[in-house]
C-alpha cells in the first residue's frame, strides 16, 4: 500500500473509505462487541479460552466482512495498530449514533 497517512485523522477517513458496505460494517460492529465480551470474560474469570477468543472472534467477523462483502483488503494487513484503533471508534460512533451502519445516513 502506498498511502502514507501523518495523522490518525488522516488514516481515519481513509479507514471509513474502506468500509462502506453495511453488511461489513455490521460485522465489524458484531466482532468488536464479541472482542469486549471475550475481555470481561477472560479479565474476571482468567479463562485461557476466552483470551484466546479475543483475537480470533474479531478478525473472523471483520475479514468475512472485507472479503465477501466489501472485497478489499483489510487495512489490518498494513496498519495494524491504527486499524484496531479505527474499529474501536467506528465502534463506538455506530454504538452512540454519530455514525451508521448505513453509510447512506452518515
Amino acid at each position: 500500500m502506498d498511502n502514507k497517512f501523518n495523522s490518525f485523522q488522516e488514516f481515519y477517513v481513509y479507514y471509513l473509505s474502506e468500509h462502506k458496505n453495511k453488511t461489513c460494517r455490521t460485522l465489524h460492529f458484531i466482532g468488536t462487541t464479541l472482542v469486549l465480551t471475550f475481555f470481561l470474560l477472560a479479565v474476571f474469570y482468567g479463562s485461557i479460552l476466552n483470551w484466546l477468543l479475543v483475537p480470533i472472534v474479531g478478525y473472523v467477523f471483520a475479514w468475512v466482512g472485507h472479503f465477501f462483502f466489501e472485497k478489499n483488503k483489510p487495512l489490518t494487513f498494513s496498519y495494524p495498530l491504527w486499524s484496531l484503533l479505527s474499529d474501536f471508534k467506528l465502534f463506538f460512533e455506530i454504538l452512540f449514533g454519530t455514525k451508521s451502519l448505513d453509510t447512506s445516513k452518515d
